[in-house]
Formats: structure tokens, C-alpha cells, sequence
């Protein structure tokens, strides 16, 4: 009778703890007390190891906190930034609530004197990569997720050895889980060839230190300060169609030249930093440069360490104010309350709510997930397609024909609230209509979702939609 008493109180504190710690995420709480009924002490284990709040660790020493400081008025200096009223603003102008917030995120202004191209499969991305690495005379900075060792991979391995070899200075990222299963002898073979390595968050560090639920999703690679690459492609054969299950790969990876590379170099300086405890403060990795475009860019970078849920605001604020159309192609698709509202009050409202999913899902739970909004959404006229060629792995973002967002962000809490992402913002009408063309012809590979046959799916398929979104914002 005793123990059963001590039991008792001990799952009724497991509880208390979890609805006090997570009372300002709902679904999170729902989802982490769905796990620990049906794992009383395993769940809560889990809970302790993956659920706390993320902080950093790192002190910053007054001699460093100046050097960023420094770096901080280098990027104002040497930007050509747009400013509200300036030559170039009236694009932009026209919805001033939408501008407003754009212009006030903190660390990303919008970068004018930018050349962008993009790219939409992984074999047209590793050839403009590989070639601009090649190209290189003082560094290159690379930063993934995931970054395999296969033949992509060992592309990417023997050119980063041969520039290392040739004097130029490589350094390379790599997140703990996205690139679990990179084997050690690899980095060792990069380290002896004189490349800098550093492993963002290794498990059992991230296990021990009780955040091994944060991972860095950036993609970034920097060629001498002058031209970056961003986008949803990591280092990889399926990447290039290699996957017999997935087949095709589609994804959207861009290159821009110019002003806001800066941005992105600022991006992998502060994770290298992070990572390293080493401060990359030299004028070698922020050159001058003569305008090279008339392309507006803003680099926008998110995640739990930050105060603001910068990429959440942007989407909510794109989807609340759109006029015409919104088009979104996403792989995973699970949205915070407030998107899921903004999206089915602009469908309501006329606005050509257009979104693309993968037919054929990478991970199954996820996909239920993704599949258990669509039925409200359905019904308040949102259209939805499921892209049926291969895997999309795509994340765009169209709002009418005054802005787009590429990226690393997909539409899901993880990459709301968990993850390090990192998108571009565009302005420009002419980039806008290559997304826009892009997103017609995928559309061409889908099968649209009928309200009516979607709603004579089986109980057991409604079975796992119910449990993937119960457990949806523990992915």
C-alpha cells in the first residue's frame, strides 16, 4: 500500500513538473504527458534529457565582446542597406505592416548590391558549390546539417583537401545528429589535411548537457567572403536522386553574390564561435567589394537561443497579410495555432492559398503529422497538392508578388522553436516570378487533394494522424 502511495505521488509530481515547465507550449504538454502515460518513468527520463529550455553556455570574455562589437559596425559599414524612404524602398513599401516588421528584425537588415540564382535540384547545387570552392583563394567556410560519406561527400572531401593543400583556408561545420553517422576517421582524414573541424553539439555532450533535442539545420558554404550558398540541400547521394526509396529529389538551394554575404559569413562566424570558442575577427573574411547586383536580399537566422521566434513572426506575418496568393512548398508540415489560423482566414477570404507536400515521406510519423491538418484546412478552401515525381524537400514561401523566402526553415514547430535555421527574404519581382514558375511546374508533378476523397480516409489512417500530431512537437 505504501509503495503504491510513493508511486502515486511521484507520477502525480512528474506532472506538476511537466505542466509547470511547458505551460506556454500546450501542444507540448499534451505531447510529453501523452508519452509519460504510456511510459511513466522512461518519459519523464526522456523529458529531463530533451525537453529543457535551451541556453548558452559560453562566456564572452570583454576582449571577444568587443571584437564582435567591432564586427557588428564593420557589417553596417560595409553594407548598402535599405532603408524606409530610400531609392529601391517602394517595392517593399506597399504593405507597411508586413515592411515594418521586416525592417525592424534585429541583426538582419535588407542587403541592396546582391546577384541571386537559384537552384533546384541537388546536382545543379553541388556543381555551382564545388565550382565556386574551386575557384577560392583565401577560405572557405562550410556549414551542415548533414554531410555524408558517400561519393557526394567524398567530392566535397577531395576538393576541401586540395584547396587546404593549396593554401587556402577551409574551415567546416557539422551538426552532432543531422551528421551522426559521418565516422570518425573521416574528420580525422580532414583535420591531417589541415582543415579546422568542429562538431555542433556532439551527442553524448548534447545528451550530458541535457540539449540534445537542439540541432544547427544551417546550410552554409562562403567562398572568400565574396559568394554564399543557403538553401534545403545538405551533403549527400540522396540528395542526387540516390535514395531507390525516395527517388527524385527536389529541393531549392541559392547562391547570392554581394552584400548580404556578409550576413551570411556573420552566420557561420558566431556558430564557429559558438562551436570553437574561437573568434574569426580579420577584414580577410568581410572584403570590400563593388556593387555587383541590384538584387535585395535579407539573411534571417532563428533559433532557441535567440529572444525572438524571428522566422515564426516572418511567416505569420507574410501568410496574415497576403492579398492574392500564397504559395508554400514545405516536406513537413506541422503549424504553430497561429499559422494554422492565419492560413485558413486568408483562404476564407479569397486569398489562392496553394501547398505542396511530399507524396512519398522520408519519415512516416511526420507525414501523419503533416496529414492531420489537412482536413480543417481543406474545408476552409486551402488547396494542398501532394508532389508525386520523388521527394520534395523544398522550403518556399510566395506572398502575392512582394516578397519570397528560401531556405532552411520548413513550416513545423521544430524548425520554429528548436532549430537553428536560417533563411533569405527577396524582394525583387523578376526572382519572385522564377519561384513562382517553379512552384507551377511542381505543381505539375502533384495530385491534388480532394476534400471529398480525403475525408473517406480509413479509421486507421485517422489512428496514426491522431498519434503523429499528438507527438508532432517533440519532433
Amino acid at each position: 500500500m505504501v509503495w503504491i502511495v510513493v508511486i502515486l505521488i511521484l507520477f502525480i509530481f512528474q506532472i506538476i513538473t511537466i505542466l509547470v515547465s511547458e505551460f506556454r507550449h500546450p501542444e507540448k504538454t499534451v505531447a510529453w504527458l501523452a508519452v509519460l502515460f504510456i511510459l511513466p518513468v522512461i518519459g519523464f527520463v526522456m523529458y529531463y534529457f530533451l525537453a529543457k529550455s535551451y541556453t548558452r553556455r559560453r562566456i564572452v570574455k570583454r576582449k571577444t565582446h568587443r571584437l564582435m562589437m567591432e564586427m557588428r559596425r564593420d557589417l553596417q559599414r560595409l553594407s548598402r542597406l535599405l532603408k524606409k524612404g530610400s531609392r529601391g524602398s517602394r517595392a517593399i513599401e506597399g504593405d507597411e505592416r508586413l515592411f515594418g516588421l521586416l525592417s525592424n528584425l534585429p541583426g538582419a537588415p535588407i542587403t541592396k548590391c546582391n546577384e541571386v540564382e537559384f537552384y533546384y535540384n541537388g546536382c545543379d547545387t553541388f556543381e555551382a558549390i564545388l565550382q565556386a570552392m574551386e575557384e577560392a583563394r583565401d577560405h572557405i567556410h562550410m556549414e551542415y546539417y548533414t554531410f555524408r560519406n558517400d561519393e557526394t561527400g567524398r567530392r566535397f572531401i577531395d576538393l576541401m583537401t586540395r584547396k587546404a593543400a593549396e593554401g587556402v583556408k577551409v574551415r567546416f561545420l557539422y551538426d552532432g545528429i543531422g551528421s551522426l553517422d559521418m565516422p570518425d576517421r573521416t574528420v580525422r582524414l580532414l583535420e591531417d589535411a589541415g582543415i579546422e573541424t568542429g562538431c555542433f553539439l556532439p551527442p553524448l555532450f548534447a545528451l550530458a548537457d541535457k540539449r540534445l533535442n537542439y540541432r544547427n539545420h544551417r546550410k552554409i558554404v562562403v567562398v572568400d567572403g565574396l559568394t554564399g550558398f543557403l538553401g534545403g540541400i545538405n551533403v549527400g547521394d540522396e540528395y542526387v536522386g540516390r535514395n531507390p526509396r525516395l527517388g527524385y529529389w527536389r529541393d531549392t538551394h541559392m547562391k547570392v553574390v554581394g552584400d548580404a554575404v556578409y550576413y551570411l559569413q556573420n552566420t557561420f562566424i558566431q556558430d564557429w564561435y559558438f562551436v570553437k570558442g574561437d573568434l574569426l575577427h580579420d577584414g580577410r573574411y568581410l572584403p570590400e567589394h563593388e556593387c555587383m547586383g541590384e538584387d535585395l536580399v535579407q539573411i534571417v537566422n532563428s533559433g532557441p537561443d535567440a529572444h525572438w521566434d524571428t522566422i515564426l513572426e516572418v511567416y505569420f506575418s507574410a501568410v496574415a497579410t497576403a492579398k492574392n496568393r500564397l504559395y508554400i512548398t514545405t516536406p513537413y508540415f506541422i503549424p504553430e495555432p497561429g499559422i494554422r489560423l492565419a492560413l485558413k482566414t486568408a483562404a476564407i477570404s479569397g486569398v489562392d492559398v496553394r501547398i505542396i507536400l511530399p507524396k512519398i515521406p522520408d519519415t512516416r510519423i511526420v507525414h501523419w503529422a503533416s496529414l492531420s491538418y489537412l482536413e480543417e484546412l481543406l474545408q476552409s478552401g486551402v488547396r494542398f497538392y501532394m508532389y508525386a515525381k520523388g521527394f520534395i524537400h523544398s522550403k518556399m514561401l510566395i506572398v502575392d508578388d512582394k516578397m519570397a523566402t528560401v531556405g532552411t526553415a520548413n513550416m513545423d514547430m521544430r524548425s520554429f522553436f528548436s532549430n537553428f535555421e536560417q533563411n533569405a527574404i527577396l524582394f525583387d519581382r523578376h526572382l519572385i516570378q522564377k519561384l513562382e514558375r517553379q512552384f507551377r511546374l511542381d505543381l505539375k508533378e502533384c495530385e491534388e487533394v480532394a476534400l471529398s476523397e480525403f475525408e473517406r480516409r480509413s479509421r486507421l489512417q485517422r489512428g496514426k494522424e491522431i498519434l503523429g500530431r499528438m507527438l508532432s512537437p517533440l519532433f
